[in-house]
This record gives structure tokens, C-alpha cells and sequence, in this order.
């Protein structure tokens, strides 16, 4: 194609432009009456030696325009194609291509393409061929709509592209129309600068202002296109999200499909708009029985649906599944994956339908249908055979890293016994390309082909040690050779498992480190929500982060505070002008309450109440009758591990405003809630899954699953050295279930004269009368009765969870249990797993000592 721009450059014709034909043109007046493509054709037939360029532009355009106009089931773009007198259109357009204007070259161009002619054929290439020639006169209406034409070719990383790219540069502050302004946003994306991302996105607010909120395609494809440079601008996405909103009774099952997964990829969620898109996708349910609209409706609404809505969709597509073609059934697949679904008959159907066309699927669906089937606990050996074997196939010709990750990734879900050696060579031959979530991903599989591996039950076989070595290696120099944060952070986003924190981990605070005057307001939040994943106390990271966000708070969102603040919180750091810090984030986001998204609040809520930090503002919003309303509405439309991660830090929150804040006067309202914790004196792990009660937002209603609770074998060993410290195993409980509903791992009680006192009962205390319930001002105040100068121990075993990554400081989460267990009235002990396992205390009579010493001398 790019050879024709030489031979087209040396002689170029002298351009005719053409005007659209006069009103008495016959030719012209037939084809403005025709309303089918039939009538298109025959007046092509019948006026082939008439045929001016703006007919044939004019023919093309309709063509397209009836086309557009049907329901993608009812299209026959096919039968368009292949029809002679489409045949006679093309030879004309391809004759007279000098003849066009500028923009007729362009809309010809858009016209073919949507109609499904090769981007190889001759009458495409001359046509881009042209439109490249004229490309700097090209308006910035024809400019966008080529851009769309080359995006359709994929030639998004072209040179002509990238020149399209530099004229949207010099140009990009003249453009007035948001929906010119948002094509070429997407076209360009792969090729943006920093510096043209954010000129793009200040345009776009402007335009997004100026336009109105009748339209959402633009602004739909605003949010594509910082999904596709990664950027996540909140103000921007807010105002688009508005314009959501407003036209939300427009939207149709794609686009609310659409927008919900751009929102998925930026991590963006908006509980108005998510309630709004599910009351419409429940409405759209009867209009939707073509399979190409009930696939879109199923994978928008299955994850937001109740059971009983999810039950009604999976009978739907049960019904439908014959009709579904290869993409469609993939993505019914996909949805029930991530809706856990237990439905056999639907699962063994899509199953069937997909293992009929395997062939025609991608490397990366071939991937993304087995690890779905896997989810899904598919039963069918033969089906994972042969996708085991169509993945390796692909795995032996493959040269694009991602492809490469993805496939042995989903390679190592299923049963196989030994690392194949086309594995070891793929990845030896992408390494060089790979950055450090390929790499992780890559140790992540080994290690699971290691665990199945029998001969690695008594040694490590040297195929192993090697491409660990090699992986250690590059992950190492690749850390050591990084010198952009953002790139870095990009990376690491994904980062997880015992290979990164053993290997990397150390070289990865140290790049943070070297990388710090690279901090700003902007990538903070990605910074901190690492740090926090990590669990890795750097203070010197920590320190920076601190004094950026107080000199540019003003510059950041205020829903950024969270993330912000939450490595402090949850590691129990304090900064230089800790108290100014803390402050300031709170002054940020306080005149904002109102805008957050509820599980949002709640987070942020906790987050401080860690810090023992509860604004009063804050407290008074979240326990209110609207918010706890406004919150549980949105919880229906969250994920499952989401919604009870909520309700759980909601519980928590209730608990330490109502030990720590009395004054605020707010009941503790999660009783019913936490007695699932509790059946027939065991433990009992929670699965949420209520609503508050009417009106006055009291409790919860749930359902729980049974199960015990764990003791580890260090647990078992205090407890017993507790006994005989003591004088018997009646003088300590242990899993002791507290007021608030905290367990603690061991109880005992002292007298006054320092003597332990026994109990009578494995549930009752000798000396301590009932746990009782008052109510004084409001509050509920729970408290132990002891007698005069006894004092209730509570002995806690702090495992390495409870400590920093890289060091003995005790994170914040257990500092707030021990206070609120002092508040209760207990004095606590707290055991260290490095002090317990430590070579000082090897033998029985120094435990003992080691334990004498905490009750008896610390507590004294």
C-alpha cells in the first residue's frame, strides 16, 4: 500500500472537485427515494454509464447507512459484498479516486471498510494511499473519521498514524466538537506523550462542558481512552459518569456492558451509577432474546443480579446457548466464572458448544475458555486434554511475551506432572522482552509444576534450579536498571507470592528508594496502595510520600486520600508532623463526604480508626439512617468477596466508634451479626449475605456456615505451659469469645494477692460474675465484673502476620486490638512468634520463665 504513495506522488492529476449533483439529476433523485439495498442495486444496474463519484459516494453511504440501521442479527453485509453491482461500485470508486474531495475520500473509505471489504484489496489501499497524499489539508472531521479507517486496518502504530498523532498535537486546542476530539483520542492512544495525554484530557473536559449531557458516545470513549493509556483522572471520569447517568434510560445492554468494564479497568466504581445501570438492564431483560443482546445483558448484569435474577438469566441462556456463536458462548463462560456459577446443566452445555469450535478461537480466548472451565470445575478430561494440546501448539510458534505468560500461566492450572520442555524454551526465548509481572507469573507456574512434580520430593531436579536462577536474575536486573517510578509502579501492580518477597522484595524498596524524587501527588496513590499490599515498613518512602501530599494535597482528589493514608494506618507509622499529616488529609476529604461512594466512606472510616483517628463528621455521616441505606443498596451490586469484605469492616467500625468514641453516642447495632462468629461454644466463619433491618438500620439478617476454629501447634504448646505455670489446666481458657466479639487466644485471672483463680466450669469463671450489658447515654457499654484488685489477662500470640514484612514493628490492626481489649477491661499480653521461637527460649523451663515473667513482673 505504502508503495503506491511513490508512484502516485511523481504524476499526480490535477483534482476535480464535485458538488453534490442539482436537484433535477435523475440519477441522484432515484437514490434518495431508494429505502432498501435492493433499490440501491438496481438503480447502480440500470445507470452504470451515468455514474458520477458523488453517486457512487452517495450509493455507498446509503448502502452502510440501511445497514447500520438493523440489529447486527438481521445485517447481510455478506450478501452486500458479494453482489455484482457492489462489484460495479467498487471498480467506479477505484477509477475515480483523483476525482474526489477530500472528505468523500475519507466517508468512501469508512463506507467499504464497515462493509466488510479487505483492507488488502485494491480499492482500500488506494484509497489510504490518497487520504495519506492529502493529509495535511484534511479537516479535523475527515482527519478523525480516517484515524477510525486505520484503527480498522490495525495500523494504530503506523508512521501514518504517528503523523496523524503530531497533527492532533498542533491542533488539538482548535478542535470544537467532543465527538471529532473523542475518535481521535482513541485512535492516537497508543502513541500519546504524557504531555499530549494531558492536553487531550483538558480538552475533552472543555468540550464535555460545551457539548451538554445529551449524548454519552463521546464521553464513553473519553473513559476508553484513559483506559487505554492507563490514566486515571477522577474529575474527568466523574463528569462523564454524570453524563451516564442522565441518559441511562438510553442505554442499551452493550454499552452499559461497555462502560462497566472501562470502570473495571480503571478501577473506577460509581454505586449511582452501577444501581441505575441494574434497574435498566433488569427492564431491557424481556427485549433482549437475540443472542447477541442477551450475551451483552448476561455479562452486565449476572455479576450485579440477586440469586433468584441470576437463576432466571442462567434458564435464559440455557434456552439460548444453541444459538451462540463462538464469542458469545465464550463470554456466557466467562460471566459465570466470575458469578461462581454451580449450574451442571449450563456449564456442561457451554462446555459442548465451545469444545465444537476450538478451532476457530485465539491463543489468548484458547486461554482464557480453560482456566473459565477450570473455575468452573468442568468435568470433561478429554476437553482439557485437547485444550492443553491446542495451548501448546500455539505455545511453540508464539513471539509476544504476554501471549507466552498467559498461556503457560493457565498451562500450569492443569494436571500435568513435569515442566514441559517447550516451556523451558519459550521462556527462555522471551525473557529478554519480559518485565517483572511476566516474570512473576512465570515463577508462579513453576513452582505449582514443581509441587506435582514427583521427582521433586527429594530434590530439586537442575531444570528447575536453573530457569529459577535465570528468573531471579532478570528480575533482578531489571529492578536494578529501573529509572522511571511510574513504569516501575506499572509493573508491580500485580506483584505477589512468596518468589517476589523473598527475591525482589529488598531490591524493590531499594529502586523506591533511589526512584523517590520521582514521587508527585500523581502516583502517590498507586505508591501507597503497593507499600500496603507489601506490608513492608520503609520509612524513608513512607517520610517522602508524607511531605509530597501535604505540599500538593490541594492538586489531589479527595477520594485519594484513602490510599493515601492507608500504608500509615494499616503499618502503624507515625511521619515526621505525623498529627499535621493526618490533619490535612482529613480537612481535604471532610467537605467531600457526601461524594464518596459509600464502601468507600466505610474503608476510609476504618482505615483511621486503626490510627485510633475518628472525625466526628466522618462518624456522624456513615452512622446514619440515609448512608447505612444508600450503603446496603449498593452492596447488592458489588461483588461477593467485596460485599462481605464491607459489611465485615462496617462491623469492625460499629465495634471501635462504640469502645473508643462513646461520646458519639452510636449503638452498636452488629450483635445479631457477630453471633454467627459463635455456635454450640465453637467458632464459625462468616459468610454475609443480609440487609439492615427497615427503617431503623439496626442489624444485619445473614447466613452462616459452620466450621471450627484452628489451633496451631505453638497455641497448643502455651496453652499447656500456661497450665502448669499456673497450677493447671482449669486456670487458663483458651479461644476466650469476648464482649464485641473478640476471640482471644488465652484468659486467665489474678486476684489481688497476684494468685491465679481457677474455674469451675470450662465456660465460667470462679470469681467473675456474667458478662452484662448497660446501657448508659445510649451507648452500649459492656463490662467484667471482678472483685476488688483481680485483674482478667488476656495472652494473644502474635504470628508473623501481625508484624511488618521486614521487621518486629507491630502492625496497626493488632495495636487496635489491644486497645480495645484494655477497654474491656483486660490486661494484655502479647507474645511474639520471633521471642517465642527464638534460640533464648529452647526449653521448657524457659518458656515458663518467659511467661512468668510477662503476667507476673510486667503486669505488676
Amino acid at each position: 500500500m505504502f508503495r503506491l504513495l511513490a508512484v502516485r506522488s511523481c504524476s499526480k492529476p490535477a483534482r476535480q472537485l464535485h458538488s453534490w449533483l442539482a436537484n433535477q439529476d435523475q440519477v441522484l433523485e432515484l437514490l434518495r427515494v431508494c429505502s432498501v439495498e435492493d433499490q440501491v442495486f438496481d438503480v447502480v444496474s440500470k445507470n452504470k454509464t451515468k455514474l458520477s463519484i458523488s453517486h457512487v459516494a452517495y450509493a455507498l453511504d446509503l448502502l452502510w447507512k440501511f445497514q447500520k440501521e438493523k440489529p447486527q442479527i438481521l445485517r447481510t453485509v455478506e450478501f452486500i459484498r458479494s453482489h455484482p453491482q457492489f462489484i460495479t461500485l467498487r471498480v467506479l470508486a477505484e477509477n475515480k479516486i483523483t476525482l474526489m474531495d477530500d472528505m468523500t475520500v475519507v466517508d468512501v473509505l469508512y463506507n467499504v471498510l464497515r462493509l466488510n471489504v479487505e483492507p488488502h484489496d485494491t480499492l482500500v489501499q488506494q484509497l489510504v494511499a490518497e487520504a495519506w497524499l492529502r493529509l495535511h489539508s484534511l479537516q479535523m472531521p475527515a482527519l478523525s473519521k480516517f484515524a477510525i479507517c486505520l484503527n480498522d486496518q490495525h495500523l494504530q502504530h503506523s508512521p501514518l498514524m504517528g503523523q496523524i498523532t503530531e497533527i492532533l498535537s498542533q491542533k488539538v486546542d482548535t478542535i470544537q466538537d467532543v465527538r471529532v476530539l473523542s475518535t481521535l483520542m482513541i485512535s492516537v492512544s497508543a502513541l500519546v506523550s504524557p504531555q499530549l495525554r494531558d492536553a487531550l484530557v483538558k480538552r475533552a473536559d472543555t468540550l464535555l462542558d460545551a457539548s451538554g449531557s445529551s449524548q454519552f458516545n463521546s464521553p464513553r470513549r473519553v473513559v476508553q481512552f484513559l483506559r487505554n493509556v492507563k490514566h486515571i483522572c477522577r474529575p474527568l471520569l466523574e463528569k462523564c459518569n454524570s453524563i451516564f447517568l442522565h441518559n441511562v434510560s438510553h442505554l442499551d445492554a452493550e454499552n452499559i456492558s461497555i462502560i462497566l468494564g472501562l470502570y473495571q479497568s480503571l478501577q473506577f466504581n460509581n454505586s449511582d451509577f452501577r444501581l441505575a445501570a441494574k434497574q435498566r438492564l433488569i427492564k431491557l431483560v424481556d427485549c433482549c432474546t437475540d443472542p447477541v443482546s442477551f450475551t451483552k445483558l448476561f455479562a452486565a448484569l449476572g455479576p450485579m443480579a440477586k440469586q433468584e435474577a441470576r437463576e432466571g438469566l442462567e434458564s435464559a441462556a440455557l434456552l439460548l446457548a444453541d444459538k451462540l456463536n463462538g464469542q458469545q458462548v465464550l463470554a456466557v463462560a466467562e460471566t459465570l466464572e466470575e458469578i461462581q456459577s454451580k449450574n451442571l446443566q449450563l456449564i456442561n452445555k457451554i462446555g459442548s458448544i465451545i469444545f465444537k469450535n476450538l478451532d476457530m478461537y485465539t491463543p489468548m480466548e484458547v486461554a482464557r475458555i480453560t482456566q473459565a472451565l477450570i473455575c468452573l470445575h468442568y468435568q470433561n478430561p478429554e476437553m482439557f486434554t485437547k485444550l492443553r494440546n491446542i495451548m501448546m501448539c500455539h505455545l511453540q510458534v508464539s513471539v509476544f511475551p504476554y501471549e507466552v505468560t498467559t498461556l503457560i500461566r493457565v498451562l500450569s492450572l492443569l494436571p500435568c506432572s513435569r515442566l514441559d520442555e517447550t516451556v523451558i524454551s519459550r521462556v527462555d526465548a522471551v525473557l529478554s522482552q519480559c518485565n517483572l509481572s511476566d516474570l512473576n507469573t512465570f515463577t508462579m507456574a513453576i513452582a505449582k509444576w514443581m509441587r506435582n512434580d514427583p521427582s521433586c520430593r527429594h530434590s530439586t531436579p537442575s531444570v528447575y534450579v536453573r530457569l529459577l536462577q535465570t528468573l531471579n536474575c532478570c528480575g533482578l536486573e531489571r529492578l536494578r536498571k529501573a529509572d522511571h517510578l511510574d513504569l516501575l509502579l506499572e509493573e508491580l501492580k500485580y506483584m505477589s507470592g512468596e518468589w517476589f518477597e523473598e527475591m525482589l522484595l529488598e531490591e524493590t524498596m531499594a529502586a523506591l528508594q533511589r526512584l523517590l524524587w520521582q514521587v508527585s501527588w500523581t502516583n502517590v496513590p498507586e505508591l501507597t496502595l503497593f507499600l500496603t499490599k507489601t506490608n513492608y515498613l520503609c520509612m524513608p518512602v513512607l517520610d517522602h510520600i508524607a511531605a509530597v501530599v501535604m505540599e500538593n494535597i490541594h492538586k489531589m482528589h479527595y477520594s485519594a486520600t484513602y490510599a493515601t493514608l492507608l500504608p500509615f494506618t494499616m503499618l502503624n507509622y507515625d511521619p515526621p508532623s505525623g498529627d499535621e499529616f493526618f490533619n490535612t488529609c482529613i480537612q481535604h476529604f471532610s467537605p467531600h463526604l457526601s461524594s464518596f461512594d459509600p464502601h468507600l466512606l466505610v474503608l476510609l472510616a476504618y482505615s483511621l480508626a486503626v490510627a485510633n483517628c475518628f472525625p466526628e463528621a466522618l462518624i456522624r455521616e456513615i452512622f446514619s439512617v440515609d448512608f447505612l441505606t444508600k450503603l446496603d443498596c449498593q452492596l447488592e451490586t458489588l461483588p461477593d468477596a467485596l460485599n462481605m469484605r464491607i459489611r465485615l469492616r462496617l462491623m469492625e467500625l460499629n465495634r471501635a466508634v462504640c469502645l473508643e468514641c462513646p461520646e458519639f453516642q452510636v449503638p452498636w447495632f452488629h450483635e445479631r451479626y457477630c453471633q454467627q462468629l459463635q455456635r454450640k461454644g465453637e467458632y464459625t466463619r462468616l459468610s454475609t449475605q443480609g440487609v439492615y433491618e427497615s427503617g431503623l438500620c439496626v442489624q444485619f439478617k445473614m447466613h452462616c456456615v459452620a466450621g471450627t476454629i484452628s489451633i496451631s501447634p505453638v497455641q497448643q504448646q502455651i496453652h499447656k505451659m500456661l497450665g502448669e505455670l499456673l497450677g493447671g489446666m482449669h486456670y487458663v481458657r483458651m479461644a476466650v469469645l469476648t464482649p464485641y466479639f473478640y476471640t482471644v487466644d488465652f484468659e486467665c485471672v489474678l486476684d489481688r494477692h497476684q494468685w491465679p483463680v481457677p474455674y469451675v466450669e470450662p465456660n465460667d469463671l470462679h470469681i467473675m460474675e456474667e458478662w452484662k450489658v448497660q446501657w448508659e447515654s445510649d451507648s452500649l457499654v459492656k463490662k467484667c465484673e471482678l472483685s476488688l484488685g483481680a485483674q482478667c489477662i488476656a495472652v494473644d500470640f502474635l504470628d508473623s502476620k501481625s508484624f511488618c514484612k521486614n521487621s518486629h514493628h507491630v502492625k496497626g490492626e493488632v495495636m487496635m486490638r489491644k486497645r480495645h481489649l484494655e477497654i474491656l477491661g483486660y490486661s494484655v499480653i502479647q507474645v511474639p512468634h520471633f521471642e517465642w521461637n527464638s534460640m533464648e527460649l529452647s526449653t521448657k523451663d524457659a518458656w515458663k520463665d518467659y511467661l512468668r515473667k510477662k503476667i507476673f513482673t510486667e503486669l505488676s
